[in-house]
């Protein structure tokens, strides 16, 4: 080994420990004792700092388990009863002109500014948008019907208007 680098020395010393430890396991299989040693470091190895305490691995096994905590079987919580879907808004179900007109509060005396103001008020109690799904189509309908009756009476006050008839 003199003469050559520390490397060299190195690689030649752990080709010799290879060629030792095939001789030993050819050995041991001719000799029928079943499987050669397997050289190294085994499963249970752990080493713990520098100063050369060591445990096996069911040693290491159990300082894991102890901080592995199993996930608790938590009892599933009772579920609260549904809540039942919301009632209808009764002025939804009313679809007939009269109800209507009635729900407006048209008496046929309105002014145009009052006619502007009851549309936006019946407008935001009964827009479709607004409405529960199941009920979208009596609040289209229900708009609709709104707005022919105040467009009915606006046309009715221009023409009284322009006949001179306005009060």
């Amino acid at each position: 080994m003199f003469g050559m680098t520390v490397f060299e020395s190195v690689l030649e010393r752990l080709k010799a420990e290879a060629r030792q430890a095939e001789e030993d396991a050819a050995e041991e299989a001719v000799e029928g004792d079943g499987p050669g040693e397997i050289r190294g470091l085994t499963s249970g190895f752990a080493g713990i700092g520098t100063g050369g305490t060591f445990v096996s691995g069911s040693q290491a096994a159990a300082a894991y388990l102890d901080l592995y905590e199993a996930p608790r079987s938590v009892p599933p919580s009772p579920q609260p009863a549904p809540e039942p879907p919301p009632l209808p808004a009764p002025h939804l179900m009313r679809t007939a002109p009269d109800e209507i007109a009635e729900d407006l509060a048209l008496t046929g005396k309105e002014g145009m500014d009052d006619l502007l103001a009851r549309r936006r008020s019946f407008a935001r109690e009964n827009h479709p948008d607004r409405a529960p799904e199941d009920l979208r189509a009596n609040a289209t309908l229900r708009m609709k019907i709104a707005n022919m009756l105040i467009d009915e009476t606006i046309r009715r006050l221009k023409v009284e208007e322009s006949l001179g008839l306005s009060r």
